[in-house]
């Protein structure tokens, strides 16, 4: 028999991908998600037995207590994402990034399995000439990145726990982001034909929306081969900075201006390249290209013009 496996946040952006990808390869699946941006990312999953969908609020203690029982698997998805959420929405953000998982640990017998997905913005500002690896100083400059890294903590407190830290994902997803780093450059780009730089060296790894759920998928088949580890997760070819990825999309997007915005900073100060060796040496490694993801954002935002629910 399958195991079961509970999501909380599952009707999100890697949420509503991961939780079809479980499905379909037979697992038992119960999503436990807010829908603050509708049910569409999961409708098409309602018709399947081995699905059980719940709006409910992942920081009550009950819910969350009631829907761990029976579970050998907990992915908790549910999160406020992103750095200018997370500012907005300070003490939401405080409750639903550290506060729900505290509960979730607490509340966890000790043969339950935990995946967690935190992100490598902890690393903050990397030096120039050296990767990040899982050993590196971390120096959150977001409040998004203290709370995911405090999460990471509380997680690692678990014996039966993986944590990955992700690198900025893309691609297309049931429940779209444009706010993420290149979906966000390729929506501008095919809608403005121009992308305005701000301090164009900035560094970022990355890595494509199926890649992760790959990655879900091959640590839940080898968990106990990854378990009780944090491990980075990106795309080792797409360590790559600002100016590097505009001018990937300009070979996709024609008459793209790409202009440098001079003597400006950018909001967001994170700056780093990351190591992903130690994944891969427990034999997964991402393999989506960036360009192929580009190519498919720019298909995507081409010929799908609707309005897009964000969070920010």
């Amino acid at each position: 028999m399958k195991k079961k496996i509970l999501i909380t946040g599952g009707a999100g952006y890697i949420g509503s991908m991961l939780s079809t990808r479980l499905v379909h390869e037979g697992y038992d699946v119960t999503v436990v998600d807010l829908l603050k941006y509708g049910a569409n990312s999961i409708s098409h999953l309602f018709s399947h037995t081995n699905f059980h969908f719940y709006k409910e609020d992942i920081n009550e203690y009950s819910v969350i207590k009631k829907f761990l029982y029976g579970k050998d698997y907990i992915i908790p998805l549910a999160a406020l994402v992103g750095a200018p959420l997370c500012k907005k929405n300070k003490k939401l953000s405080i409750e639903t990034n550290v506060n729900a998982i505290k509960k979730i640990i607490q509340l966890a017998s000790r043969s339950q399995k935990i995946i967690f997905p935190t992100t490598n913005s902890g690393y903050g500002i990397g030096q120039k000439n050296k990767y990040c690896n899982e050993l590196s100083e971390l120096n959150p400059i977001s409040l998004y990145g203290q709370t995911k890294l405090e999460a990471e903590k509380i997680i690692s407190t678990h014996q039966n726990s993986i944590s990955f830290r992700l690198a900025t994902v893309f691609g297309c997803s049931y429940r779209m982001r444009t706010d993420l780093l290149v979906n966000n450059f390729v929506f501008t780009a095919v809608n403005n034909k121009k992308l305005d730089l701000y301090e164009p060296h900035f560094r970022r790894n990355f890595i494509h929306i199926n890649d992760v759920v790959n990655a879900f998928i091959f640590s839940i088949e080898n968990f106990n081969k990854l378990k009780n580890n944090v491990y980075n997760l990106g795309l080792s070819t797409a360590n790559i900075n600002k100016l590097m990825l505009a001018k990937l999309i300009k070979k996709k997007v024609k008459n793209l201006k790409i202009k440098i915005m001079k003597n400006a900073k950018d909001p967001d100060q994170r700056d780093y390249y990351v190591s992903n060796k130690k994944i891969e040496k427990k034999g997964f490694k991402a393999k989506i290209p960036l360009e192929k993801g580009i190519e498919e954002l720019v298909d995507f935002f081409t010929y799908n013009k609707n309005n897009f629910l964000n969070n920010y």
